[in-house]
């Protein structure tokens, strides 16, 4: 049997950055946990991002994950969002180097792709087929943390030897 990897899934973003631990061993998924890192709109961007990276360093901390796995950036009719989020993601980036993590980022329709079997999925779906694969009673919340999941899911499939 091979040996568990531990991932971790990163949803990137300025207010809010989700993410989920899971292991997966031969061709097993295992949920560990999820959760969110939110930030205050009134504190100054540079405190957020600050903010951010602290937390994600307590997560790593806490999970000592073996890989991790972020959706890259999505320019959607917001360029500002996006640059916010590209900001995020860089000290999201930067916490998985100092820690020699290495990082595979995938297209929002690479991860619905893995987990749906459909590139084009709805939120929705991907959301409950996260639940299904992992065992779950309930979709996990919030959002950003169930996408989080999907990222994590997608990096072990995509990445299974």
């Amino acid at each position: 049997m091979n040996a568990a990897r531990r991932i971790i899934g990163i949803d990137p973003g300025l207010a809010s950055s989700g993410w989920g631990m899971l292991e997966y061993a031969g061709s097993r998924l295992r949920y560990l946990a999820h959760g969110c890192i939110e930030t205050e709109a009134a504190l100054p961007r540079a405190q957020r991002l600050f903010f951010i990276y602290r937390r994600i360093n307590e997560v790593l901390e806490t999970w000592n994950p073996s890989e991790a796995a972020m959706e890259t950036l999505y320019f959607g009719k917001n360029v500002s969002s996006a640059i916010a989020v590209a900001e995020a993601r860089g000290v999201l980036s930067l916490a998985m180097a100092e820690r020699s993590l290495p990082l595979a980022e995938f297209t929002p329709h690479a991860i619905k792709q893995a987990v749906v079997g459909v590139s084009r999925a709805e939120k929705r779906q991907v959301q409950e087929m996260v639940r299904l694969v992992l065992g779950l009673p309930v979709i996990p919340r919030p959002d950003h943390a169930a996408d989080a999941l999907a990222a994590a899911i997608c990096c072990a499939h995509e990445t299974a030897l």
